[in-house]
C-alpha cells in the first residue's frame, strides 16, 4: 500500500516536520511503501485564478499526480491561529482546482476522491495542534478523503524530540503507529 506523508509547514525546524519523518520511519517499519515530500520543496505559488488561467504550474501538476496515486495519506498539521497552514490550505486549493485544458485533469477531485487520511499535529502548546485538525478535517471531507477517526495531537513538542529527531516518548509513538495502522487498514478495505 503506498501512503503519501507530509507536513503543512516549510520552517526549518518545524515540529510537524519531525513528525512528519518520525511517521515516515515507522511506517516503513510497518511494511508501507513510504513517499514522504517536503512541501518546501515544491514551486507552488498562492492560488491565483488569474495566474492559474495561463497555465497551471509544473509543481502543482506533480503534486496532484503523487496525491493521486497514492490512496493513503498523513497529514502532519501545525497550528496558526487555532487553524491549519495558508501552506497546506493553499496547497489543497491549488491541487482541487481543475485544468480545464488537460483532460484528464478537469475532474476538481480526482487527486483526492476516496483517499484514507490520517491527521497528526504537533505544537509546543498543551492541545498539541488539536484545532488545526478540527478546521482540516471538514477541508479534507469537503474534497471527498475519508478521515481516519483515530488522530495524534503532540503537545509540549519542543520537549518531545530527541537530537536524531525522535520521539522521546513510547507512548507517543505508539499514538503515531495507531493512527498509521488504521490508516493503512482503511485504505486496504476501500481498495477491494
Amino acid at each position: 500500500m503506498k501512503l503519501l506523508i507530509f507536513a503543512g509547514s516549510n520552517r526549518l525546524n518545524s515540529f510537524n516536520r519531525k513528525l512528519a519523518a518520525v511517521t515516515a520511519g515507522l511506517a516503513r517499519a510497518s511494511g508501507a511503501e513510504v513517499t514522504h515530500i517536503e512541501l518546501a520543496e515544491f514551486d507552488i505559488p498562492m492560488y491565483n485564478a488569474d495566474l492559474e488561467a495561463r497555465g497551471t504550474p509544473p509543481d502543482v501538476m506533480k503534486l496532484k499526480q503523487l496525491m493521486f496515486e497514492h490512496p493513503a495519506w498523513i497529514i502532519c498539521s501545525p497550528e496558526y491561529n487555532a487553524s491549519y497552514s495558508a501552506l497546506l490550505k493553499n496547497t489543497i486549493d491549488w491541487a482541487s482546482s481543475p485544468v480545464k485544458l488537460d483532460p484528464a485533469w478537469t475532474d476538481e477531485f480526482k487527486f483526492s476522491r476516496g483517499k484514507v487520511v490520517g491527521i497528526l499535529s504537533a505544537s509546543p502548546g498543551a492541545l498539541g495542534g488539536l484545532r488545526s485538525q478540527s478546521h482540516l478535517a471538514p477541508l479534507l471531507l469537503n474534497v471527498q478523503c475519508w478521515v481516519a477517526p483515530r488522530n495524534f495531537a503532540l503537545a509540549h513538542a519542543s520537549e518531545a524530540f530527541d537530537a536524531q529527531g525522535q520521539l522521546l516518548d513510547d507512548a507517543q509513538r505508539q499514538k503515531v503507529q495507531e493512527v498509521i495502522d488504521q490508516v493503512m487498514f482503511a485504505a486496504q478495505r476501500l481498495a477491494q
